[in-house]
């Protein structure tokens, strides 16, 4: 980088007085100075425009890799579960004719999925009906318990109301 001290800026400012004359002085003053301005805009301009290339590339390669990771373990899962899955069709299917000591029935491998999944629906289902038996708005209405109520806070709110100050002596 130049230099630039006082003393040679006054140089500097004596010669341009003099080649360019003291009429024409501020005109060039002012236009070198919106031209630097300009520059360093620019200037500006290509350094955020590469820094931003530079990290939008840094993000590919970082997305890349992330999923690249994600397929390796999406693929180890799989396998696994396809592993686990074998193993137990095989142990079902390898089960003995009614062993005395088991606490499972003999008929148990004739279970299928579809069955398993009716037996879930049925049981939320009933749930829903045993949890939603009175609706809160006929509870609010009538007074019944909206939700369950500790004992010490039962004989609070029972509880007789005396004097604002008591004593104890």
């Amino acid at each position: 980088m130049i230099d630039l001290g006082l003393t040679k800026l006054a140089v500097i400012g004596v010669v341009a007085l003099v080649v360019i004359g003291p009429e024409k002085l501020p005109k060039v003053a002012r236009m070198a100075g919106t031209l630097y301005g300009r520059a360093q805009r620019y200037l500006n301009e290509v350094k955020s425009e590469v820094s931003r290339e530079i990290e939008l590339e840094e993000l590919r390669n970082m997305k890349k890799e992330v999923q690249d990771a994600a397929q390796n373990i999406k693929s180890d899962v799989e396998n696994s579960i396809s592993q686990n899955m074998a193993e137990v069709e095989n142990a079902f299917s390898e089960t003995p004719a009614a062993d005395p000591y088991s606490y499972e029935p003999a008929s148990f491998s004739n279970v299928t999925t579809e069955d398993l999944s009716r037996k879930a629906r049925e049981f939320r289902r009933k749930k829903l009906v045993r949890n939603s038996a009175i609706p809160n708005w006929y509870k609010q209405r009538h007074g019944g318990k909206l939700h369950v109520t500790s004992g010490a806070a039962r004989v609070a709110r029972f509880r007789p109301r005396g004097p604002t100050h008591s004593s104890f002596f």
